[in-house]
């Protein structure tokens, strides 16, 4: 009868075999891998070749035999057929080969969505930007006198002419707007704010710390929910150098309130030859109370009280690319463009493009609230957006009725991108509570689909709002949400 340490012996014995078995059949299957050359030389790396960058083709088919291998070592079974290999190759490949920055479908109702792009261009703004940035252009050209321009004066008249303001010039965002304007006017010395305008801006950027980076040095008066005119002189000294007026566009103080109109503040400004300046943030061209909006003024409105310098973004209300709008006093632009800081913030030919086109539609009203996309959807009639929902939910119930339980609902919609922060906007969405997969799954599923739709969850539903979903989009948002719950 064998002994204990006889047989633990023989038990080592068989196990040693078993795993060394293992690895010997481990080995035989990892070499049935076909190797990156093999599969470059097949006629599926050939087409890839033809087709996609050599280095993005490699990369991939290197990513699909390494994951293989993984899964094998780790014990996994995989199919390593030609066309299955072949399959997860071309998709590495395709998700490789995208572009990360890609267009979307915003069914959120946030009509100036911030992390959506914000505004959405007119279709004359990006046929001005496919015709500029296509070809050269006379960007710091003068033709007519055949020597070096500005690239300003290509916006100049059109925005004297509809603001009503001496001079302007643009910069890349709101942000540098105020920050260039502080610097020029005001490094080292004083700029006088109410405590209930020092407001935190997207991103974290707030005004203080703008105010700091620009060299300026705050001078806060009132309370959070009180200043008087009484505040704002009391803090004039020889070290003031400007008082700045802040619209409070993204957020409301009510109830036991006062604050000083920049009409006042233009008079004190004068009275003591302190300039002043607004800064809107949101930029509203047009008298939007006549739709029903109120709380907003316009651009225009506010150079009439003789304000020096006025700044506000060009992707808010404005509906146009990303940028920040400085006009006023020509003496004081002057001022501005001299100082180096300018060239750091400047904007580029297609900005310049697509800002032009969007004043340009400006000068007809009727016409610009129709074709700037921001402007129509602020402005649409609600029996507009209730045809467009109605659209959705009839295509979409004639395929997915068994998938999926829908109605077309009343809901609220927003400005968004920091304007009009206490109007809510009715609209209609189509509410889609599903019945195989929760609301949460189907929200991912569309969000990470082609195109990606970004929709909002309501209670156990999701709803699809018809206000920010454009016509062209309908058939795609439909198609998109058949696909993910058939």
């Amino acid at each position: 009868m064998p002994d204990e340490t006889s047989f633990c012996s023989n038990l080592d014995h068989i196990r040693s075999h078993m795993l060394e078995k293992a690895m010997q059949e481990k080995q035989k299957d990892l070499s049935k891998i076909p190797s990156v050359d093999e599969i470059l030389k097949s006629p599926y790396g050939i087409e890839w070749l033809d087709s996609y960058p050599r280095r993005i083709v490699l990369k991939a088919i290197r990513e699909v035999l390494d994951a293989k291998r993984k899964r094998m070592l780790n014990g996994y079974s995989d199919n390593l057929s030609t066309d299955i290999i072949a399959a997860d190759i071309e998709k590495t490949i395709k998700e490789l080969s995208a572009y990360k920055l890609k267009p979307l479908i915003n069914a959120t109702g946030i009509v100036i969505h911030t992390n959506l792009g914000r505004a959405i261009l007119s279709d004359k703004a990006i046929e001005n930007i496919n015709l500029v940035a296509g070809s050269y252009s006379n960007l710091e050209y003068e033709i007519y006198q055949g020597k070096r321009g500005k690239r300003y004066s290509h916006i100049k008249d059109i925005l004297r002419e509809l603001s009503g303001a001496e001079d302007a010039v643009i910069v890349n965002n709101n942000a540098a707007a105020v920050l260039l304007c502080l610097n020029t006017f005001a490094k080292d010395r004083e700029v006088i704010v109410s405590r209930g305008e020092l407001v935190e801006i997207g991103g974290s950027f707030r005004i203080p710390e703008v105010m700091k980076s620009s060299g300026a040095i705050l001078r806060e008066v009132g309370t959070t929910n009180k200043t008087h005119f009484s505040d704002y002189k009391n803090a004039l000294s020889g070290s003031t150098a400007l008082i700045l007026k802040i619209h409070q566009s993204n957020y409301r103080i009510i109830g036991f309130t006062e604050e000083i109109s920049i009409k006042e503040l233009v008079k004190l400004g004068r009275e003591f030859r302190v300039p002043v300046m607004a800064d809107l943030g949101s930029g509203c061209m047009i008298d939007l109370e006549k739709y029903g909006i109120y709380g907003e003024p316009t651009v225009q409105d506010i150079i009439k009280t003789g304000v020096d310098i006025v700044t506000f973004s060009g992707d808010k209300l404005l509906g146009g690319p990303q940028a920040g709008i400085i006009i006023g006093k020509e003496k004081l632009i002057q001022k501005i463009q001299k100082n180096p800081l300018l060239r750091a913030m400047r904007i580029d030919k297609m900005t310049l493009a697509s800002l032009e086109a969007t004043f340009m539609q400006y000068l007809d009203e009727e016409k610009a609230v129709k074709e700037i996309p921001t402007l129509r959807m602020l402005t649409e009639s609600l029996d507009s957006i209730k045809k467009r929902a109605k659209k959705i939910f009839t295509s979409l119930k004639k395929e997915i009725s068994n998938q999926a339980k829908l109605e077309v609902i009343a809901d609220q919609s927003q400005a968004g991108g920091g304007s009009l922060p206490e109007i809510d906007f009715p609209t209609f969405a189509v509410s889609i509570k599903p019945s195989n997969i929760s609301v949460n799954e189907l929200e991912k599923k569309l969000r990470l689909g082609n195109p990606p739709v970004i929709a909002r969850i309501k209670e156990d539903s999701l709803l699809i709002d018809a206000r920010t979903v454009q016509d062209k989009e309908i058939k795609t948002v439909v198609s998109c949400i058949i696909s993910t719950l058939s």
